[in-house]
């Protein structure tokens, strides 16, 4: 451990340095006006990993944004980790709410503000330093293969076709993932399972064109309102998902599951404080922990329709539309949820309107096995870094791939996140705290090198 620290220590600075170099590229993989940007993103990547000593590097082209490959086989009869990560990020709007530009990365505090700081190129670069690290100082224990992908913001499309054609090449015996968060650096967290995802957007449609307001207001059905009224009732009095079969397949946790869910350190009022809000809500019946890391959700992500401009146009849209979100907990499906919900919102729409489905993008919920000799590798280095042992969590995000990779290569992950769920990700102001970023260096050392030794 003490020479991990002494290697650290002794390049904090051109870590940072570059972190914020790899920062500054705004590779926004939902919006095509950054494509170049993504592009050169992929190139820095690249780069930096065989600067730290990976062979084969390359930059792996598919029908959208590349994949960043890169490896070090020491020894083929030694263990092989696989890293995941992605180089892409989400679009920065709103930009007026942002303290700083989201392109610029700026220390307050001792957090680093810019889009991509946390999730995900503030963890991909601990492990791309991590590994120079462990090439440096000649104490690399098992082989190591890199999979960063410039898509995971929108899908991970075309990495699910890239695990397919390259299974040889990916073999490992674990994927090793930090797109991920923990509790706090005083109580340091796994995570054990994350949910799934069903995401899609509804369009309601009424007249031919806009109307307005005054003249057909109050003959003509509104598009905007009938799409709130039918988003409003999604959720009966008690926040339970109203589509008939949604909840069929959720597996159920045990009470004693539920008590061990619930020993995470929380309390509610800096919970409420910290996200400005005076109360919580939720279904009925489930703790804030439950009901963000074990219960399926539905969200309204976006909703626009008619004249949002400055001042005043008074219009009768119309059309009006959503993004939504639902997440998805062990054992429901991604694309058997979107069917239902394109049922039951085709089936309560008036006739006064037509309703318009369009699915996005899914991934499956995943639970990680907390007795494999990765995750007791991944306890002990955490617990060596910290000097404490880390808290089983369930995390309330999705990473769709994690199922992919289960079932294409028949090898389950490791979920060793070091932000924080106050970071800000898919916000304006993201952050990542530079003590993370410098801990998060020092603890994946000590993963392979447990992993290497449990697996003997």
């Amino acid at each position: 451990m003490q020479e991990i620290k002494k290697y650290v220590d002794a390049n904090k600075q051109r870590f940072l340095d570059e972190l914020f170099e790899l920062l500054r590229f705004p590779s926004v993989s939902a919006d095509p006006k950054y494509k170049d940007d993504v592009l050169k993103t992929a190139d820095y990547v690249a780069e930096k990993l065989k600067e730290a000593g990976a062979d084969k590097v390359e930059v792996c082209q598919t029908a959208g944004y590349p994949i960043v490959y890169a490896e070090k086989i020491i020894d083929p009869s030694k263990p092989t980790v696989l890293v995941y990560g992605h180089y892409d990020v989400q679009p920065p709007d709103p930009l007026e709410l942002w303290k700083t530009p989201p392109f610029e990365p700026t220390i307050r505090d001792g957090k680093i503000y810019a889009r991509g700081a946390c999730d995900d190129k503030g963890q991909v670069y601990m492990h791309v330093k991590a590994f120079e690290l462990m090439m440096k100082t000649n104490t690399l224990p098992c082989n190591v293969k890199f999979m960063i992908e410039g898509e995971e913001e929108v899908g991970s499309n075309n990495l699910g076709i890239f695990v397919k054609e390259n299974k040889e090449r990916l073999q490992a015996d674990v994927v090793l993932i930090s797109d991920t968060s923990m509790i706090s650096l005083e109580n340091p967290s796994l995570e054990t399972g994350l949910r799934g995802l069903s995401y899609l957007e509804v369009e309601v449609t009424g007249p031919n064109r806009d109307l307005h307001s005054g003249v057909y207001g109050g003959a003509v059905a509104n598009p905007a309102t009938i799409l709130a009224k039918l988003i409003a009732s999604l959720h009966d009095e008690n926040n339970h998902i109203q589509i008939p079969g949604f909840y069929d397949d959720v597996l159920a946790l045990t009470q004693e599951e539920r008590d061990a869910l619930n020993m995470a350190p929380f309390v509610e009022e800096e919970y409420k404080e910290d996200l400005g809000v005076t109360e919580l809500w939720g279904e009925k019946g489930y703790t804030t922990l439950e009901r963000t890391g074990t219960r399926p959700t539905l969200e309204v992500n976006g909703i626009w329709g008619g004249y949002i401009g400055e001042g005043a146009k008074t219009v009768l849209p119309s059309k009006a539309n959503a993004k939504i979100s639902m997440r998805l907990v062990p054992n429901q499906q991604s694309d058997k949820i979107t069917k239902l919900f394109t049922e039951h919102f085709e089936k309560i729409a008036p006739k006064y309107v037509k309703v318009k489905v369009t699915p996005h993008h899914g991934g499956e919920p995943v639970v990680t096995p907390t007795d494999s000799v990765a995750y007791r590798a991944a306890q002990k280095a955490i617990a060596d870094s910290f000097g404490k042992d880390p808290i089983p969590t369930r995390g309330g995000g999705s990473i769709p791939i994690v199922a992919l990779f289960e079932k294409e290569l028949g090898i389950k992950t490791v979920l060793m996140g070091f932000g924080l769920d106050s970071d800000n990700l898919h916000s304006p102001n993201e952050k990542y705290d530079i003590a993370n970023f410098y801990k998060g260096i020092e603890t994946i050392p000590l993963f392979h090198k447990y992993f290497a030794e449990l697996s003997k």
